[in-house]
């Protein structure tokens, strides 16, 4: 099963007390002080990895710690600090301080984000001492790490994104278009969590079906429908076969309308699947009913190579004309 929401708290590292000592030898009965400052605590660090299951180490998982500082010690030593801990999480996680609001992407596996500070090393008495206090007798406290509570929100970043009723062919499709292995049944909710495919250096994921009613939650489509708020491209998949394929497309757009307006801006395909279970004729009907919603309409089998390549030639040359566009 696919994670791609979870809670966690990090903590970063308390800082190390400073030391409260005075230098004591067989030479020196009574010395100055020369006690070490506390070592900072470690911070927490956010990484992008390419794995879209990597937020399931977070399922039981939910508190993470970074190593605090060590104390100051005798003979102004200073403490060790903590080591930093860096998180991974995929690219495309969006992360939310659910206390203050503020939001982050994980865009690449190169740039690490610092999230958590860690506290601050307190001085030893060896720094307190001055030409009106030679001997003092106290010590700075390391301050206490950041700490945040997180939600953890994957929100896949592919290309072009598959949508439909369950049950519309799109987990065929990506199958026949990538070497995706997703599961296939001849009934509704198959795909139970996102798949990715690559076509020519292109992202595919085929998003679990919706219903009607999705945006109150019900099914199941509703909970991944992040998935596609990066897309670039919509293929809305319709079962040629279906009793009324109107009723089905604006089914799927209700339901992306009540999620988020901005996602219906975005290009849209709308592909026939299982165009071998009907005449051409009816093929070409139903096509020409879905072209005057003013989108490009394609009718496809995935056991017609021919429909196959026309896909795959719009899938890749949209891309290529939006990357050149940008």
């Amino acid at each position: 099963m696919l994670v791609d929401d979870v809670k966690i708290t990090i903590e970063a590292g308390d800082g190390g007390n400073g030391a409260v000592s005075f230098r004591r030898n067989a030479q020196t009965a009574r010395g100055g002080p020369d006690g070490g400052n506390g070592g900072n605590g470690g911070s927490i660090y956010f990484q992008g990895i390419d794995d879209i299951a990597g937020l399931a180490s977070f399922r039981f998982k939910k508190h993470i710690k970074a190593e605090d500082g060590i104390k100051g010690a005798r003979q102004k030593l200073f403490g060790r600090a903590g080591k930093d801990t860096t998180v991974k999480v995929p690219v495309g996680t969006q992360i939310t301080d659910l206390t203050t609001n503020e939001t982050w992407q994980i865009s690449d596996i190169y740039t690490p984000l610092l999230l958590a500070d860690g506290g601050k090393g307190g001085r030893g008495n060896d720094e307190f001492k001055s030409a009106t206090n030679q001997a003092p007798r106290y010590a700075e406290k390391g301050t206490l790490g950041q700490q945040r509570t997180l939600r953890l929100e994957l929100k896949l970043i592919a290309d072009i994104g598959f949508i439909g009723l369950p049950n519309a062919g799109k987990s065929s499709l990506l199958k026949a278009l990538t070497n995706a292995q997703p599961k296939i049944g001849n009934y509704p909710f198959t795909t139970l969590e996102p798949h990715l495919g690559m076509l020519s250096g292109i992202t595919l994921a085929d998003i679990p079906g919706l219903i009607e009613g999705a945006h109150e939650g019900k099914g199941l489509g509703m909970q991944f429908l992040r998935h596609v708020e990066k897309t670039k491209l919509l293929v809305h998949c319709i079962d040629v076969t279906s009793s009324n394929i109107l009723t089905m497309y604006n089914t799927i757009r209700k339901e992306l309308d009540a999620y988020n307006k901005v996602i219906l801006e975005k290009p849209e395909l709308i592909v026939l699947t299982k165009s071998d279970m009907v005449s051409e004729k009816e093929a070409l009907t139903l096509q020409k009913k879905l072209q005057k919603k003013g989108k490009d309409v394609l009718i496809v089998s995935v056991i017609n190579d021919k429909q196959l390549d026309e896909l795959k030639s719009y899938l890749i040359q949209f891309v290529k004309q939006n990357q050149s566009s940008q």
